[in-house]
């Protein structure tokens, strides 16, 4: 499958050297302690923001939540991903309490300051599963609904139950799904590496 293009207006961060809140370059911008190539780090969150983005997600919040899914630290500030993606604290914000939302990020207070910190709730993506799973069961009873008001022989009925009828068997399976994905990482955490 080819790669997604990126969409109109997304700019690369690639070009740009890592940025302190103050404005200076990152010591070391080329490589970080770890070894790793930042522009290659920078193109991946970019080409993942992508992906987001064209899975609906807006622009600046699949940029601000990749940075945050990357970053080694538990935690950045609206000045530290702003600086990371060149763009300004207040455009951070916006895109921040969209992911709040959504729940893709939590907030932390700094301590010692009014300033908040913004990271990546653990199991971000069972969490974010299982909020789906309950709007999933909730468009099959309301498409349970739609199919007995358009009549189970008509072709309209027909196409709303099988609708009704997928999404019910996801929402049934995907709790399932979740408690092997915990078997797993737990036996996969107990092996010696």
């Amino acid at each position: 499958m080819p790669a997604p293009q990126r969409p109109a207006g997304l700019a690369p961060m690639a070009d740009a050297a890592p940025q302190q809140p103050g404005g200076s370059a990152l010591p070391g911008s080329g490589e970080d302690d770890r070894g790793r190539d930042d522009k290659a780090v920078s193109e991946f969150v970019e080409h993942f923001a992508g992906f987001l983005y064209e899975s609906g997600v807006p622009r600046m919040p699949a940029r601000v939540f990749v940075t945050l899914l990357t970053a080694d630290a538990d935690r950045l500030t609206a000045a530290d991903l702003g600086a990371r993606l060149g763009v300004s604290p207040a455009a951070v914000s916006g895109a921040v309490r969209y992911l709040i939302q959504v729940g893709l990020v939590i907030t932390t207070g700094e301590p010692g300051s009014r300033r908040l910190s913004y990271g990546v709730p653990p199991n971000v993506w069972q969490h974010l599963l299982s909020g789906r799973n309950q709007i999933m069961s909730r468009w099959a009873d309301l498409l349970r609904d739609g199919a007995a008001l358009l009549g189970p022989g008509s072709p309209a009925g027909e196409r709303v139950a099988d609708s009704a009828e997928y999404f019910e068997f996801v929402a049934g399976e995907l709790p399932r799904v979740l408690a092997r994905w915990d078997e797993y990482k737990a036996e996969h955490e107990r092996r010696p590496g």
